[in-house]
């Protein structure tokens, strides 16, 4: 049963961005997706919000995801948010089958 998990970063200017660069520049979106169970990681940028990077995040189940949750990168992207001063809005979708 996958999981599917939706961030939206929210900053000033175009500081979210600066943030899903830096997290693809620092290796860690391609770490991240080396995870077992990780089946997809990948930014999109609003067209309407300029302020703003979503985030959609797919697990394989919640086991992989807790290990996840577990890793030294969870550090080193909540240290990402500090610096760029991001607020976060999280949903998660679950299959209903």
């Amino acid at each position: 049963m996958s999981l599917v998990i939706n961030i939206t970063y929210t900053g000033e200017k175009d500081n979210a961005r600066k943030f899903a660069e830096e997290m693809v520049a620092k290796g860690i979106v391609k770490a991240i997706r080396a995870e077992a169970g990780n089946e997809k990681y990948e930014y999109y940028f609003p067209m309407d919000d300029p302020e703003s990077v979503l985030l959609i995040d797919s697990w394989s189940n919640q086991e992989a995801l807790d290990v996840h949750h577990k890793t030294e990168m969870m550090t080193q992207i909540a240290e990402l948010r500090k610096k760029y001063h991001l607020k976060m809005k999280v949903e998660r979708f679950e299959p209903t089958l």
